[in-house]
């Protein structure tokens, strides 16, 4: 019987290795083991039961399959209701026997994959904490961030609607010398234009008509810290001309006062529109645009950078279930399928507010219906993600290795990196 369960799986292409006892088969298994168990319920000393429950002891997602004689039916659902993977019933098929192994190792390799993310989310501090995404966009963005964050010149991101800008912001704060000091984030298009001012300048009691006592501006409040400055395209230009003399001079005045305050902050701005194009049209200060646009950090809307999203989304569905208080769910295929063929309009945001919906187990267009702004993917489309996904898993799993990713995925070394460069993924060998 095991000889032919074994030549059942060589000729499927399955590794494997059989011995004649548990406590041989027991003795080879550590916490991780990459396999699975198959296992007799009759055995010469301890059964298939003994078996399941020291698997279960020593590793409880490792799957465990039984095989049973005709009388041992009670005994298999017994197995099933102590978490047993499955159980089949001799005789059977060789071809029943490869299903259901392969079926068990692909949750094993799933269940191994996310283990070892939880293990790399939990280890990630400083800058891949936050910033996350193996693409090489990412990889550019990160390293950028990094090379100016301790340096005082102030920086300008671009980037779509829920690309994560503050976050970049948060980074660089967090990097620098300014860290104990405050990051102080002040939304341009949130206020209208004479609360603005007030916001980013402060007054003096009596400067305007229900200015009743002083108040310290958001500039004057970041000095010693960063001070981040989001939508700054909708700034009104009266506005923009004071900012650009607080960032030549580094004084700010408040309203109302004739005193020049000295102000030590970065200034992080944030836009989503082209400000050279602007500048152009003159509805943004040109003088302004070239001032902040010494270092310039473009981030990559999520359409352009799909190899990310499996690794975002497991992220942000750890953090959802740790908040809700809720056990982390499966993915099935056909979601990621969807998730991958997402335009995503409202980007990193967007995917995050999906992954609470997946873990508080609320339905989505995105998730399940075929809305009428994301027309379905052609074909032709659905293969290049797919593939693209598949390759970047690998190179993840094989540590950015081009020959074992090769071998793995069982193609020519030059047709995977040819297949890498197309895809614009980063091999790391």
């Amino acid at each position: 019987m095991r000889l032919g369960c074994e030549q059942a799986m060589m000729l499927a292409d399955l590794p494997v290795e059989g011995v004649g006892s548990a406590e041989e088969g027991l003795a080879r298994l550590k916490p991780g083991f990459p396999g699975i168990v198959v296992t007799d319920m009759r055995l010469p000393r301890a059964d298939g039961m003994e078996v399941l429950r020291r698997c279960q002891a020593m590793d409880a997602d490792l799957p465990v399959i039984i095989i049973t004689g005709h009388g041992d039916v009670t005994l298999a659902v017994e197995a099933m209701r102590s978490g047993a993977y499955d159980f089949i019933q001799k005789p059977f098929a060789p071809d029943l026997l490869v299903d259901v192994v392969r079926r068990a190792l692909d949750k094993r390799a799933l269940t191994l994959e996310v283990l070892d993310l939880r293990r790399r989310l939990a280890q990630r501090d400083g800058i891949e904490s936050k910033l996350i995404g193996r693409s090489p966009q990412m990889a550019r963005v990160r390293q950028l961030v990094s090379d100016v964050a301790a340096t005082r010149v102030d920086v300008l991101v671009r980037g779509e609607t829920g690309t994560g800008k503050e976050l970049i912001a948060q980074c660089l704060h967090e990097l620098s010398p300014r860290k104990d000091g405050p990051l102080v984030a002040l939304n341009c298009g949130g206020l209208p234009d004479n609360l603005l001012d007030s916001e980013l300048f402060g007054h003096e009691a009596g400067a305007f008509t229900g200015a009743q006592k002083r108040r310290i501006g958001k500039i004057e409040y970041a000095n010693k810290g960063t001070l981040f400055l989001d939508e700054l395209e909708s700034m009104p230009m009266g506005v923009q001309i004071k900012l650009l003399r607080v960032l030549q001079e580094r004084v700010v005045e408040r309203l109302g006062s004739n005193q020049q305050l000295p102000v030590d902050c970065r200034v992080v701005a944030a836009t989503k529109d082209d400000l050279k194009e602007r500048a152009e049209r003159q509805t943004f200060r040109a003088d302004l645009y070239y001032r902040l646009n010494v270092v310039t950090i473009d981030l990559p809307p999520l359409r352009e950078r799909r190899e990310d999203i499996p690794l975002l989304l497991e992220h942000f569905l750890l953090l959802a279930a740790a908040r809700h208080d809720r056990p982390l769910p499966a993915v099935p295929p056909e979601q990621m399928r969807r998730l991958m063929a997402h335009t995503w309009p409202g980007n990193v945001r967007e995917l995050r507010n999906v992954a609470d919906c997946i873990v508080l187990g609320v339905s989505t267009e995105v998730l399940g219906g075929n809305p009428a702004d994301t027309p379905p993917a052609s074909l032709a489309e659905s293969v290049d993600s797919f593939e693209r996904s598949l390759i970047a898993a690998e190179l993840r799993r094989q540590g950015g290795s081009l020959a074992r990713s090769a071998e793995a995925l069982r193609v020519a070394k030059t047709t995977l990196h040819d297949k890498i460069r197309k895809y614009g993924l980063g091999s790391g060998s």
